[in-house]
Protein backbone atom coordinates (compact mmCIF):
# COMPACT_ATOMS: atom_id res chain seq x y z
CA UNK A 1 0.00 0.00 0.00
CA UNK A 2 1.36 3.39 -0.74
CA UNK A 3 2.54 5.60 2.17
CA UNK A 4 0.33 8.39 3.04
CA UNK A 5 3.57 10.11 4.72
CA UNK A 6 4.32 9.80 0.96
CA UNK A 7 1.30 11.60 0.11
CA UNK A 8 1.61 14.36 2.69
CA UNK A 9 4.67 15.58 0.52
CA UNK A 10 3.52 14.73 -2.81
CA UNK A 11 4.01 17.78 -5.10
CA UNK A 12 1.72 15.89 -8.04
CA UNK A 13 -1.21 18.53 -8.31
CA UNK A 14 -4.72 17.31 -7.07
CA UNK A 15 -5.81 18.02 -10.75
CA UNK A 16 -3.78 15.97 -12.37
CA UNK A 17 -4.17 13.23 -9.99
CA UNK A 18 -8.24 13.43 -11.15
CA UNK A 19 -6.76 13.09 -14.71
CA UNK A 20 -4.84 10.04 -14.02
CA UNK A 21 -7.29 8.31 -12.23
CA UNK A 22 -10.37 9.78 -13.99
CA UNK A 23 -11.71 6.16 -15.29
CA UNK A 24 -11.61 4.21 -11.57
CA UNK A 25 -13.07 7.94 -10.35
CA UNK A 26 -16.23 6.97 -12.61
CA UNK A 27 -16.56 3.66 -11.94
CA UNK A 28 -16.39 4.15 -8.23
CA UNK A 29 -18.92 7.04 -8.58
CA UNK A 30 -20.94 4.90 -10.23
CA UNK A 31 -21.23 2.06 -7.60
CA UNK A 32 -21.53 5.28 -5.32
CA UNK A 33 -24.56 6.74 -6.88
CA UNK A 34 -26.47 3.34 -7.15
CA UNK A 35 -26.58 2.95 -3.63
CA UNK A 36 -27.20 6.56 -2.64
CA UNK A 37 -30.06 5.94 -5.15
CA UNK A 38 -28.71 9.41 -7.31
CA UNK A 39 -27.29 10.16 -10.59
CA UNK A 40 -23.51 10.22 -10.60
CA UNK A 41 -23.63 13.96 -11.85
CA UNK A 42 -25.54 15.05 -8.83
CA UNK A 43 -24.04 12.92 -5.65
CA UNK A 44 -24.63 15.35 -2.42
CA UNK A 45 -21.71 16.17 -0.05
CA UNK A 46 -19.60 14.67 0.42
CA UNK A 47 -19.75 12.36 -2.15
CA UNK A 48 -20.02 15.57 -4.89
CA UNK A 49 -16.08 15.97 -4.28
CA UNK A 50 -14.17 13.79 -6.44
CA UNK A 51 -11.09 13.66 -3.93
CA UNK A 52 -13.67 11.05 -1.98
CA UNK A 53 -12.80 9.50 -4.65
CA UNK A 54 -9.47 9.79 -5.31
CA UNK A 55 -8.43 8.41 -1.83
CA UNK A 56 -9.21 5.15 -2.93
CA UNK A 57 -7.56 4.69 -6.33
CA UNK A 58 -4.18 6.40 -3.95
CA UNK A 59 -4.53 3.51 -0.91
CA UNK A 60 -5.14 0.74 -3.36
CA UNK A 61 -1.09 -1.37 -4.30
CA UNK A 62 0.27 -0.32 -7.53
CA UNK A 63 -0.43 -3.92 -9.41
CA UNK A 64 -4.13 -4.44 -8.15
CA UNK A 65 -7.36 -3.52 -10.59
CA UNK A 66 -10.31 -1.55 -9.21
CA UNK A 67 -11.44 -4.70 -7.09
CA UNK A 68 -9.79 -3.95 -3.67
CA UNK A 69 -11.13 -0.22 -4.67
CA UNK A 70 -14.74 -1.56 -5.16
CA UNK A 71 -14.79 -3.74 -3.10
CA UNK A 72 -13.27 -1.08 0.03
CA UNK A 73 -15.69 1.47 -1.33
CA UNK A 74 -18.89 -1.03 -1.00
CA UNK A 75 -17.87 -2.06 2.69
CA UNK A 76 -17.24 2.11 4.03
CA UNK A 77 -20.68 3.19 1.62
CA UNK A 78 -22.43 0.39 3.86
CA UNK A 79 -21.46 2.00 6.67
CA UNK A 80 -22.25 5.52 5.72
CA UNK A 81 -25.68 5.37 4.72
CA UNK A 82 -27.12 2.67 7.69
CA UNK A 83 -25.01 2.36 11.42
CA UNK A 84 -23.15 5.23 10.30
CA UNK A 85 -25.93 7.67 8.74
CA UNK A 86 -26.79 10.05 11.63
CA UNK A 87 -22.92 10.49 12.26
CA UNK A 88 -22.00 11.61 8.07
CA UNK A 89 -25.20 13.28 7.68
CA UNK A 90 -24.79 15.15 11.27
CA UNK A 91 -21.31 16.29 10.06
CA UNK A 92 -21.73 17.35 6.35
CA UNK A 93 -24.25 19.45 8.05
CA UNK A 94 -22.32 20.81 10.42
CA UNK A 95 -20.48 21.77 7.88
CA UNK A 96 -22.71 23.82 5.47
CA UNK A 97 -23.57 26.08 9.10
CA UNK A 98 -20.19 26.32 9.96
CA UNK A 99 -18.90 27.52 6.51
CA UNK A 100 -21.74 30.06 5.46
CA UNK A 101 -19.57 32.78 5.69
CA UNK A 102 -16.91 32.54 3.34
CA UNK A 103 -14.31 34.29 5.10
CA UNK A 104 -14.39 32.57 8.34
CA UNK A 105 -15.21 29.66 10.58
CA UNK A 106 -17.68 28.76 13.15
CA UNK A 107 -16.87 26.05 14.96
CA UNK A 108 -19.87 25.91 17.15
CA UNK A 109 -22.47 24.19 14.66
CA UNK A 110 -19.76 21.53 14.28
CA UNK A 111 -19.20 21.30 18.27
CA UNK A 112 -22.38 21.41 18.77
CA UNK A 113 -23.87 19.05 16.48
CA UNK A 114 -21.32 16.34 18.02
CA UNK A 115 -22.76 13.11 19.50
CA UNK A 116 -22.76 13.28 22.80
CA UNK A 117 -21.33 16.64 22.60
CA UNK A 118 -23.81 18.00 25.56
CA UNK A 119 -21.40 15.86 28.35
CA UNK A 120 -18.32 15.40 26.33
CA UNK A 121 -17.37 18.77 25.65
CA UNK A 122 -17.34 19.81 29.70
CA UNK A 123 -13.49 17.48 28.92
CA UNK A 124 -12.74 17.84 25.84
CA UNK A 125 -12.29 21.44 25.25
CA UNK A 126 -10.43 23.71 22.76
CA UNK A 127 -7.62 23.76 25.60
CA UNK A 128 -7.36 20.18 25.16
CA UNK A 129 -8.03 19.39 21.75
CA UNK A 130 -7.95 21.09 18.53
CA UNK A 131 -7.62 21.28 15.28
CA UNK A 132 -5.16 23.74 13.51
CA UNK A 133 -3.76 23.95 9.69
CA UNK A 134 0.20 23.71 8.82
CA UNK A 135 2.32 25.98 6.84
CA UNK A 136 1.79 23.53 4.04
CA UNK A 137 -2.45 23.41 4.37
CA UNK A 138 -2.40 19.49 6.13
CA UNK A 139 -5.30 19.57 9.35
CA UNK A 140 -3.40 18.63 12.17
CA UNK A 141 -5.48 17.09 14.88
CA UNK A 142 -3.52 17.70 18.56
CA UNK A 143 -5.00 15.71 21.50
CA UNK A 144 -3.63 16.70 25.35
CA UNK A 145 -4.83 13.56 26.81
CA UNK A 146 -2.48 14.08 30.10
CA UNK A 147 -4.95 17.20 30.89
CA UNK A 148 -8.65 15.43 30.13
CA UNK A 149 -10.09 14.19 32.87
CA UNK A 150 -10.63 10.18 31.79
CA UNK A 151 -12.29 8.87 34.35
CA UNK A 152 -15.03 11.37 35.31
CA UNK A 153 -15.69 11.47 31.39
CA UNK A 154 -15.72 7.79 31.24
CA UNK A 155 -18.22 7.45 34.06
CA UNK A 156 -20.68 9.69 31.96
CA UNK A 157 -20.21 8.01 28.85
CA UNK A 158 -19.74 3.94 26.64
CA UNK A 159 -16.68 3.41 24.85
CA UNK A 160 -19.39 2.99 22.01
CA UNK A 161 -20.44 6.77 22.58
CA UNK A 162 -16.98 7.69 22.81
CA UNK A 163 -16.11 6.19 19.40
CA UNK A 164 -18.92 8.02 18.08
CA UNK A 165 -17.80 11.19 19.05
CA UNK A 166 -14.46 10.33 17.81
CA UNK A 167 -15.74 9.02 14.28
CA UNK A 168 -17.76 12.00 13.97
CA UNK A 169 -14.05 14.85 14.43
CA UNK A 170 -12.70 12.51 11.52
CA UNK A 171 -15.52 12.65 9.01
CA UNK A 172 -15.32 16.62 9.66
CA UNK A 173 -12.16 16.36 9.29
CA UNK A 174 -11.82 13.99 6.40
CA UNK A 175 -14.57 16.46 4.37
CA UNK A 176 -12.66 19.68 5.12
CA UNK A 177 -9.25 18.15 3.85
CA UNK A 178 -11.08 16.68 0.39
CA UNK A 179 -12.58 20.10 0.33
CA UNK A 180 -9.01 21.89 0.48
CA UNK A 181 -7.73 19.63 -1.83
CA UNK A 182 -9.35 20.74 -4.61
CA UNK A 183 -9.08 24.30 -3.62
CA UNK A 184 -5.32 24.49 -3.06
CA UNK A 185 -4.52 21.35 -5.76
CA UNK A 186 -2.58 20.02 -3.13
CA UNK A 187 -3.77 16.61 -1.69
CA UNK A 188 -4.22 17.52 1.64
CA UNK A 189 -4.06 14.61 5.09
CA UNK A 190 -4.28 14.78 9.02
CA UNK A 191 -1.56 14.62 10.95
CA UNK A 192 -2.37 13.50 14.52
CA UNK A 193 -0.57 15.33 17.42
CA UNK A 194 -0.59 13.44 20.48
CA UNK A 195 1.01 15.70 23.52
CA UNK A 196 1.62 12.86 26.10
CA UNK A 197 3.23 15.31 28.65
CA UNK A 198 1.34 14.60 31.73
CA UNK A 199 -0.07 11.39 31.26
CA UNK A 200 0.02 8.58 34.09
CA UNK A 201 1.01 5.66 33.37
CA UNK A 202 -1.39 4.20 36.07
CA UNK A 203 -4.73 5.25 37.09
CA UNK A 204 -6.11 6.63 33.50
CA UNK A 205 -9.40 5.40 32.19
CA UNK A 206 -8.68 1.91 30.46
CA UNK A 207 -12.04 2.41 28.87
CA UNK A 208 -10.70 5.84 26.98
CA UNK A 209 -8.11 4.04 25.59
CA UNK A 210 -10.00 1.65 24.05
CA UNK A 211 -12.41 4.36 22.38
CA UNK A 212 -9.01 6.07 20.78
CA UNK A 213 -8.47 2.17 19.41
CA UNK A 214 -11.17 1.75 18.55
CA UNK A 215 -12.36 4.89 16.57
CA UNK A 216 -8.14 4.81 14.84
CA UNK A 217 -8.93 1.38 13.89
CA UNK A 218 -12.01 2.38 12.14
CA UNK A 219 -11.29 5.71 10.53
CA UNK A 220 -8.01 3.80 9.11
CA UNK A 221 -10.44 1.58 6.84
CA UNK A 222 -13.30 4.46 6.44
CA UNK A 223 -10.75 7.18 5.32
CA UNK A 224 -8.43 5.95 2.88
CA UNK A 225 -5.48 7.80 2.00
CA UNK A 226 -6.05 10.47 4.19
CA UNK A 227 -4.11 10.36 7.57
CA UNK A 228 -0.42 11.24 7.48
CA UNK A 229 1.79 10.56 10.79
CA UNK A 230 1.08 10.25 13.70
CA UNK A 231 3.38 12.11 16.36
CA UNK A 232 3.73 10.92 19.58
CA UNK A 233 4.75 14.23 21.43
CA UNK A 234 6.93 14.82 24.67
CA UNK A 235 7.03 11.50 26.02
CA UNK A 236 8.41 11.56 30.04
CA UNK A 237 11.73 9.90 31.22
CA UNK A 238 9.65 6.38 31.48
CA UNK A 239 9.77 6.31 27.51
CA UNK A 240 9.54 2.51 27.35
CA UNK A 241 6.75 2.22 29.20
CA UNK A 242 4.67 5.08 27.89
CA UNK A 243 5.82 3.15 24.12
CA UNK A 244 4.06 -0.06 25.41
CA UNK A 245 1.40 2.01 26.84
CA UNK A 246 0.29 3.78 23.54
CA UNK A 247 1.47 1.75 20.70
CA UNK A 248 -0.81 -1.21 20.76
CA UNK A 249 -3.72 1.19 20.81
CA UNK A 250 -3.08 2.18 16.88
CA UNK A 251 -3.75 -0.44 13.90
CA UNK A 252 -0.40 -1.45 11.72
CA UNK A 253 -0.92 0.71 9.30
CA UNK A 254 -1.08 3.51 12.22
CA UNK A 255 1.80 1.82 13.96
CA UNK A 256 4.07 2.18 10.43
CA UNK A 257 3.35 6.39 10.77
CA UNK A 258 4.24 6.63 14.04
CA UNK A 259 6.72 9.18 15.26
CA UNK A 260 7.80 9.62 18.76
CA UNK A 261 9.16 13.52 19.24
CA UNK A 262 10.39 16.05 21.97
CA UNK A 263 9.81 19.60 21.74
CA UNK A 264 6.44 20.40 19.69
CA UNK A 265 3.60 22.11 21.86
CA UNK A 266 6.52 21.16 24.81
CA UNK A 267 6.00 25.23 25.58
CA UNK A 268 2.28 25.73 25.06
CA UNK A 269 0.14 26.15 27.94
CA UNK A 270 -3.13 26.07 25.48
CA UNK A 271 -3.87 24.78 22.80
CA UNK A 272 -5.71 27.73 21.29
CA UNK A 273 -2.28 29.51 21.33
CA UNK A 274 -1.69 26.99 18.44
CA UNK A 275 -5.12 27.44 16.80
CA UNK A 276 -5.12 28.63 13.04
CA UNK A 277 -6.62 32.00 14.12
CA UNK A 278 -3.49 32.28 16.55
CA UNK A 279 -0.79 34.95 15.59
CA UNK A 280 1.69 34.50 18.73
CA UNK A 281 5.53 32.90 19.01
CA UNK A 282 3.45 29.88 20.22
CA UNK A 283 2.02 29.11 16.67
CA UNK A 284 5.03 30.75 14.90
CA UNK A 285 7.54 27.50 17.08
CA UNK A 286 4.72 25.30 16.58
CA UNK A 287 4.79 25.29 12.70
CA UNK A 288 8.52 25.50 12.45
CA UNK A 289 8.96 22.24 14.62
CA UNK A 290 6.04 20.19 12.27
CA UNK A 291 8.32 21.47 9.56
CA UNK A 292 11.51 20.26 10.61
CA UNK A 293 9.02 16.81 12.06
CA UNK A 294 7.37 15.52 9.27
CA UNK A 295 8.27 18.31 5.79
CA UNK A 296 11.99 17.16 5.67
Amino acid sequence: MRSTEALLITKEPVSQLLKTHANSIEQLKSICAAKVGQDASSLPEPYSNDVFFLRYCLASKEEEDLKEQKTRLERNLNWRLNEGKKICQAATQALELAQCNENSWDNNPVLNAAPHSSIISEYLTPSNVITTVSSNNDLVYCIRAGQIDDNSLMKQVSVDQMVEFFIYAKEVNAQVANQRSLQTDVLQCIVTANDLAGVKLVGGSGDFRKALSESSTKANDLYPATNGPTLLLNLPGLLNALVKLFTPLFPAEVKARLKFVQGPLKDVSDLKQVATSATGSERTAFLKQLDDTIYT
